[in-house]
């Protein structure tokens, strides 16, 4: 079972993985709003990429800590 500190660490990257995902929404809208070239079709194909791979971080990263938090309160 995870002890106080190990719940505050995987909160905290819990947290910090939203952020870098927001990040990575925003910095993909900003590209969707603009006048395309190639080269900046390229960067926003590249930033959707991005911000689909931070998803998954994010969703790995809270299954952890619900999973965590599942052991501590109800013991499965």
């Amino acid at each position: 079972m995870a002890d106080q500190a190990e719940l505050d660490r995987m909160q905290a990257a819990y947290k910090a993985a939203v952020e870098d995902w927001i990040k990575a929404i925003r910095e993909e809208e900003a590209l969707a709003s603009v006048n395309h070239s190639v080269a900046e079709v390229d960067r926003w194909e590249g930033a959707h990429f991005r911000e689909d791979e931070l998803r998954t971080a994010v969703k790995a990263a809270k299954k952890q800590y619900e999973d965590a938090l599942r052991e501590k309160f109800f013991n499965f």
